[in-house]
């Protein structure tokens, strides 16, 4: 794989996941915030490299909806490393043929049903503007010209490469400026794209995501409140199928499994804290009170027992997100 190859160094930042109660927090400092969906198989892992007027940043996720925050002044660009990409941005299915950029703020909204592999490249605010953001707040996802796309591939795949087995040419800057420059000519092929095969979120999928917020703060100002589609709808002035259908665009699933998600997750961390707290009040202060339905529900999910849970978390072994 992907990482195989890579062993940390002066140049290389490695670091790596087993464990995703110990993640939860590193994510939670970098104004991500994730709700898994396969622990059973959780693997995350990140490369960083840095280059005179840009970082680059190899990533493995996980299975995950993931709600983001992005920065970037100076622009980012977003590829995937390899031919198996499955995720949804804002509403949007993107495949591997498509890398993301952004130049400036925006909320991200993923769904990523499986792990991937992709790149981010964060471009310095001091790197002249090479004419490849016409706007900014603008998250926009671009089919790539396909071998541009492998080109970049290979070459970011090669710096990581160099960085792991050579760091000491990283110390250069006459090197590390070639390098660097190598790869802006690599993004300037990349994005000689017909403007026509953009996408941006729609006035639709923009209109689901801000319902999914609603939703949100509805289910955090209720957390043991009973919620049903129909309740929801009446409260936000839309139909049950806008309901439906926003939360299946935005999340990827239905209403109930995903605020049954939230609200095992938001069990999860409170049972991690320990203290004297117990897991039939835990698992009622997020709206469970059949306890042996939410057992069971709780088991399926993180493939554990709420009270051994409980028990990591009085043994103070995780530090909960």
């Amino acid at each position: 794989m992907l990482f195989d190859a890579l062993a940390p160094s002066s140049a290389l930042q490695l670091i790596g996941f087993s464990d995703v109660d110990a993640f939860r927090p590193i994510e939670t400092m970098e104004d991500a915030r994730s709700i898994p969906l396969d622990i059973s198989n959780f693997a995350a892992a990140r490369a960083v490299v840095a280059l005179p007027a840009c970082r680059i940043i190899m990533m493995r996720s996980f299975a995950r909806i993931l709600d983001t925050t992005y920065r970037m002044p100076g622009g980012m660009v977003i590829l995937s490393m390899t031919d198996d990409l499955q995720v949804n941005l804002k509403g949007l299915d993107l495949d591997a043929r498509y890398f993301v950029t952004l130049r400036g703020n925006d909320e991200c909204h993923f769904v990523e049903p499986r792990a991937n592999h992709h790149a981010m490249i964060i471009l310095s605010p001091a790197l002249r503007d090479r004419g490849w953001f016409d706007r900014g707040d603008d998250l926009r996802a671009h089919l790539a010209n396909p071998p541009a796309l492998l080109h970049t591939r290979q070459l970011l795949l090669d710096i990581l490469r160099t960085a792991s087995v050579q760091p000491l040419l990283f110390e250069s800057t006459e090197v590390a400026a070639h390098l660097q420059e190598g790869l802006l000519l690599a993004l300037d092929d990349l994005f000689r794209v017909d403007s026509t095969s953009d996408r941006s979120a729609s006035v639709q999928c923009e209109r689901s995501i801000k319902l999914v917020q609603r939703i949100d703060d509805y289910v955090a100002a209720y957390p043991t409140a009973q919620i049903y589609t129909a309740d929801l709808a009446s409260e936000f002035g839309v139909s049950i199928r806008t309901i439906g259908g926003a939360v299946s665009k935005v999340r990827g699933m239905s209403l109930h499994q995903y605020i049954r998600l939230k609200r095992l997750w938001a069990t999860r961390t409170r049972l991690l804290k320990g203290g004297g707290a117990t897991v039939a009040t835990c698992a009622r202060a997020q709206g469970f009170h059949h306890l042996g339905e939410f057992a069971a529900a709780y088991r399926a999910t993180f493939h554990e027992a709420p009270s051994e849970t409980l028990a990591r978390g009085r043994h103070g072994s995780i530090v909960a997100g």
